[in-house]
Parts: structure tokens; sequence; C-alpha cells
């Protein structure tokens, strides 16, 4: 599974710029509506979590055990398989969102394929289709475990209406104890090699699992479904349900939450590293090096983005310095950063709901002129709730997609830990970038897009869905927002945010920084607090390569807006712009250049 690929350059790059060009004939051809229904069904069978996200509730019994070599050597084949029967489509017989689909699928598949040769063999998680690394399947974020105690409360995308609903969760909480079981062997076989978690990411993830092994079962998240049974539930049934669950809370759940504690604490801690990258690690810089191709969509080197990093971030430090100017802040930039992390007026709330109420305010104030920016509006409904207190002390604001037929509301997460220190100065930024009209409208309008084959409909590629949700908060203005100077600068610290993860992911995973240093430097540049950045070197310590796709995916929706504003002149269309780029699904960096140049072109010939 470690085997080395010597071609996988060659291989991204024939695709990148040639793409699916072939001869093909009529007896050989393969049909395209075939081939995308049969990749649909693919990627549904192996992510069941977002099967399950999408309204696939044949799915809903089972957990994909994606760590596991039999799941991993599955994947490779159909990948080899799908490969093939690409080379096999005339695609002069496509429309072009069939041509442009197949590329997307061509690219998926050989980008996966890759992560699975890889040194460190890397594999799609169900965690918003993240990878993973193989010997670190658990994590102190966006890990399995957190996200599956999500499900096991009763009131996310897991359905509990029917008896089947909740006989489906039984069998789906045995599969996610053998994941868990199969995560533990490979974290002991890391163990034999020296590949093991950073300790300091380590110790955050014990505490998580205090209340799942202590907890008794009538008070255990995973009997919360139990609780609110509903009516349409007959007395036989709810007792037979009751006990069943009670007995996998108390003969397994528990159990299995105590092994793993006991494992973290008394074999695995003592081992964790010092070091905060994977760089440093047998075959990391070449693993990174590929999650850094994942993750942009590009063939920019760590070196490239790190020196990117640097420069966006000295140009934001310029913006910055403006913005404190208009407030009128007489200190220096670092001066007011300690400012506005302790200012009171910015810390205005007592109660949780009060913070509820502030971003439903923000939402009532966008709603009046988004219809002049944009015409592709989702069907889905929206709302925003607090994030769940098991999870919230390490967790960020996040949105998590609707239903795709609707039925079920887009949610964007808000952690409110101590309602007397959040902070509103990045509130608007940050709506802009979770909800509206960042990650709700592109998701939503992704999944009801009934023109794109099914398999593009949960597609979540980082660099664009990311890339668009920064790219959102730069509309502020466009929408009515960032009339209050803070929250110009909140905006302001939020980009500078997404560009410092260039430079302190980049700097860990390939330039042997320490945690330290990158806690440092963002310290040095940003205004968030201590803890909140400690939380997020942490976050990009167990997640390599990630945070880079948002400021990456940002600048290339930027440049190409510039780009078709210059070439077209009065006759662009910012609403016709944003249509382009939302229409066709999450799209690699280079096809949603082809596709915005395209279309520039047409425009062209129009006017």
């Amino acid at each position: 599974m470690g085997k080395k690929v010597h071609c996988y350059f060659i291989l991204f790059f024939v695709f990148i710029y040639g793409c699916v060009e072939k001869e093909t004939t009529a007896e050989n051809s393969e049909d395209s509506s075939v081939l995308f229904a049969d990749y649909q069904q693919f990627k549904l069978g192996i992510n069941p979590i977002e099967a399950t996200k999408g309204g696939y509730s044949a799915y809903n019994d089972t957990i994909a055990n994606y760590v596991s070599e039999s799941y991993q050597n599955h994947l490779l084949n159909q990948y080899d398989s799908f490969l093939n029967r690409i080379e096999r489509v005339d695609v002069n017989a496509l429309s072009a969102t069939q041509q442009l689909a197949l590329e997307v699928m061509q690219w998926d598949c050989q980008i996966k394929k890759e992560g699975l040769q890889q040194p460190l063999v890397v594999v799609t998680s169900p965690i918003y289709n993240l990878p993973t690394l193989e010997l670190f399947p658990l994590g102190q974020i966006q890990s399995l475990h957190l996200f599956v105690a999500q499900l096991a409360g009763g009131t996310s995308i897991h359905p509990f209406e029917t008896v089947k609903d909740y006989e489906d969760w039984l069998e789906r909480v045995e599969d996610y104890l053998t994941f868990l079981d199969t995560s533990m062997a490979k974290m002991k076989e890391g163990l034999a090699s020296d590949l093991v978690l950073p300790k300091a990411l380590i110790e955050k993830m014990i505490p998580q699992l205090h209340d799942f092994a202590d907890s008794s079962v009538d008070e255990h998240l995973f009997f919360k479904p139990i609780l609110r049974l509903p009516e349409s539930i007959t007395r036989e049934e709810a007792q037979r349900l009751r006990q069943a669950y009670s007995a996998l809370i108390a003969e397994k759940v528990i159990p299995k939450y105590q092994e793993l504690r006991s494992f973290l604490e008394q074999e695995y801690i003592s081992k964790g590293r010092s070091t905060a990258g994977i760089g440093v690690l047998p075959g990391g810089s070449e693993t990174y090096a590929y999650l850094v191709r994942l993750h942009t969509s590009t063939l920019m080197t760590p070196e490239e983005i790190h020196e990117l990093g640097k420069s966006e971030v000295l140009r934001i430090r310029a913006e910055m310095e403006k913005a404190k100017n208009q407030i009128g802040f007489k200190g220096d930039l670092k001066a007011f950063f300690a400012y506005i992390r302790n200012n009171g007026k910015l810390m205005p709330y007592s109660e949780p709901e009060q913070v509820l109420s502030h971003f439903k305010n923000i939402e009532d104030k966008i709603q009046k002129r988004l219809d002049s920016i944009f015409e592709l509006r989702p069907k889905a409904g929206f709302e925003v709730k607090r994030t769940e207190a098991f999870r919230e002390a390490s967790a960020s604001a996040e949105y998590v997609p609707g239903s795709k037929d609707a039925t079920r509301p887009g949610t964007f997460y808000v952690p409110i830990p101590d309602v007397e220190k959040f902070n509103v100065l990045t509130s608007e930024a940050l709506f802009l970038h979770e909800a509206i009209p960042g990650h709700h409208f592109q998701l939503s309008l992704q999944q009801e897009n009934a023109e794109l084959p099914e398999f593009l409909h949960p597609e979540s590629l980082g660099v664009f869905v990311e890339g668009w949700a920064l790219y959102a908060e730069s509309l502020g203005k466009e929408l009515g927002l960032y009339d209050d100077p803070y929250q110009y600068f909140g905006m302001l610290s939020m980009e500078m945010h997404r560009a410092i993860r260039l430079v302190v992911d980049t700097g860990m995973h390939a330039l042997g920084w320490t945690r330290e240093e990158a806690i440092q430097y963002s310290l040095d540049n940003e205004a968030d607090s201590m803890e909140g950045i400690t939380a997020e070197i942490e976050r990009y310590m167990a997640t390599p390569g990630q945070a880079l796709s948002y400021k990456v995916g940002q600048l290339k929706i930027r440049e190409l807006r510039t780009k078709a504003e210059n070439a077209l002149g009065e006759s662009f269309e910012i609403r016709e712009f944003h249509n382009q780029v939302l229409n066709s699904g999450s799209l690699p960096l280079t096809l949603l250049e082809k596709k915005i140049n395209h279309w520039i072109k047409k425009s062209q010939k129009k006017s």
C-alpha cells in the first residue's frame, strides 16, 4: 500500500492539460450516463455517511471501515476500473456539462488513487471527504469518533423517525465499533515504526472520551434518540428498542470507549512525538507534497505556497494598518490586536441565545441586497445552532448542509464555550463564509442542480468549497455589511487568518517549524487569542494541507473575476459570473479556470 509511485507527476500533469482527449469507436465507446451512475453508486457504497447526508437511506445501516486493507484494495481496483472506462468515452458526443463532469471524475479517480499509493497511505474519510492518514485515523478534530457522536444524539443527519431508522443506527454503531478496533490496530502498527501523532494532539483527544466512557446508560449521548421516540412507534416496539439500545451501550459502546481511552493513556501518549509536522516522518515529505496537490488542485510546491502566504500576510497587514488608523487607535498593530481581544464592547453578550440572534440579524440585513449580485438561490432552508456541548471546547464554527430534498435545512453551528468571551469582531465575515452566500449557497445549489450527474451533488472539493466561502467574505460591502470599521477589520482578520495558514501549515509540515513557532507567527500577525490560535495550529497538525485550500481557492476566484471584469468591461455582469462559478459543482481550479475562460470568450463574441 505504501509503494512509491514514480509517474504520478506525469499522470497529474497530463490529466490537467490534456484532459480526456482520445479516439473511440462506436463499438468500444462507454455510455457516459451509465458510467456516471456507476460512479455514483460506488461513491455511496464507500462512504455511507455521505449517502445518508444526501438522503440515500439504503446506506443508513453501515459505516465504512476506511482504514482497513480490504477497503483500500477495493478502492484501488475500482479507481483503475473507472479510469479505464473513462478512456472509452467518446467526448465529442457529450454536452459541455457532461464533458466537465467527466474531467472532474477523472481527476477525482486519479488523485484518490495516488493517495492510496503514498508512503504514508492517504484514504478519504467520511468527514467532508477529507483525507486521513492510515496510521493516524483518529484525532482531536475532524475525526470519525467525533462525527459519530454528532449523529448519535439523534438531531443530526441520521434520521430517527421510524423503527427501521432506529434499527439502522444499531447496525451502524456496530460497524463504527469495528472501525475503532481497526483504528487502534493501525495506531499500534504506527507505534512499532515510531509513526505516532504529536503528544499535544493526544492530550486533547483523551478528555473528549470521558463522557462516552463514564456516563451511565440512561445519561449516555448514544441513548438520547430513545428519549425522543416518535409517537408513531408502538409501546411494544419502543420497549424493544429501549432494551436494544441499553444493551448495546452497556455491553459494547461504553467498554469500547474505555478501551480506547486506556490505549491512549497507557500505550500511545508516552510515545507521542514532540515534532509538529509530518515532513519529519519517513515518507512524510512526499506524502505532504501529495496532500498539497490534493487540497489545492494545483502543482504548486509547499515552498511556493509558503512564499505566497508570506506575501499575502504583508499585503493584508498594510490594509490592517489603514483600518486601524481609521478607527483612531494610536498604538501599533500588535497593541491593537491585544486591544480588540480584550475590548469588552466587542464581547457584549451574557446568554448564548443572544449570540444566535446576532447572527440572525446579520442574515436579515444581507437579504435585502442578495438579488443585486446573485441570481441563483438555493431552495434549502437555513438555521443557526449552538455547537453541541461534548465537542464545543475544541470546535470551530462550521456549516452542515441540509438534505438533498431540502426538507432538512442547512445548519450553521456556532461554538459558544464561554458566552461572555464571545467576540463579535468577525461575526459578519464569519456569517458570509459559513452561511450566506458562502457554504450554504454553494453546497445547497450544488446538490439541488438537476443538470449535474448525481456523483457531483455531494462532492466537496475543499479548494473550491472553501475558496468560494473565503471569496464570499469579500462581498460584504456589496451586501451592505462592514459599515462598522471594527467589522471591516474583522474581515481583514479572517483573511489574514487564511493567509497565515499558507505560511504555518507549510512551515510545520515541509520546513520543520515547531508548534510553538507556528503559534508565535500567528500571534504576531493576527488578533485571535492564544487559546484560539493554539487550537487552530493543532488543527493544522492533525490535518496536513487542508488549511491551504481556503486562500489558494479564494485567490483563484478573485483572479478570474478580475480577468472577466477587465476582458468584458461594461458588459461584465456580476450575477452571471457568480452563476458560472456556482452552476457546475465543486471543480478543481484548473477546470474552473478553463470554464471561466470559455465563458469570457463566448461573452466577448456576443458583445
